[in-house]
């Protein structure tokens, strides 16, 4: 069910290959060293980014391994309350009615206080399934028991999945 084509690891290595190849066009003098270097490098840079990449919609996510996950309810609460937070905030202001639009400021306040505890939640969730899962399919593969060793992968790939959805969704706001 994973895709190896999306492994942030890879793309480690495939960039650190990168760089040293690139380096040793420049010793040589050999443009085609460089060129192969400069796609390589580009070919780690879209590994990377595809292994990082989750559709989102609604409390529902994928990832393109075919990993599935749902939020934390917290998530979805905490962006609906702030949601309504910010319209009594608006309709007070609007009204001049200083109570609702305390009001709303509180409930807004809130509501970013539960997104992040469960965007907390699920990245702590997705890190420790994942390692579970990694390590329940390489016990799989070396005792042979394939069937396991896929249904760890699904595990692993769905955790993966919960953990870069929590991490994209902590970077939208932290840029915000």
């Amino acid at each position: 069910m994973s895709d190896s084509n999306s492994s942030t690891a890879k793309s480690y290595l495939d960039s650190a290959i990168a760089q040293g190849q690139s380096a040793l066009g420049s010793l040589t003098g050999s443009t085609g060293d460089k060129t192969e270097a400069a796609a390589r490098k580009d070919q780690a840079a879209t590994e990377k980014e595809a292994s990082h990449t989750v559709g989102k919609l609604g409390p529902l996510n994928v990832s393109p391994s075919g990993g599935m996950s749902t939020d934390d309810p917290n998530r979805t609460e905490g962006s609906w309350n702030q949601t309504v937070g910010s319209a009594k905030e608006t309709l007070g202001n609007l009204t001049g009615s200083t109570s609702l639009k305390k009001e709303g400021s509180e409930q807004n306040a809130a509501g970013k206080g539960q997104e992040a505890q469960g965007q907390l939640s699920d990245f702590g969730s997705g890190v420790q399934e994942r390692v579970k899962g990694a390590a329940g399919g390489m016990l799989a593969g070396v005792t042979g028991d394939r069937e396991k060793e896929e249904e760890m992968q699904i595990r692993h790939d769905n955790a993966k999945t919960k953990q870069r959805s929590a991490e994209a969704d902590m970077a939208k706001q932290a840029e915000a």
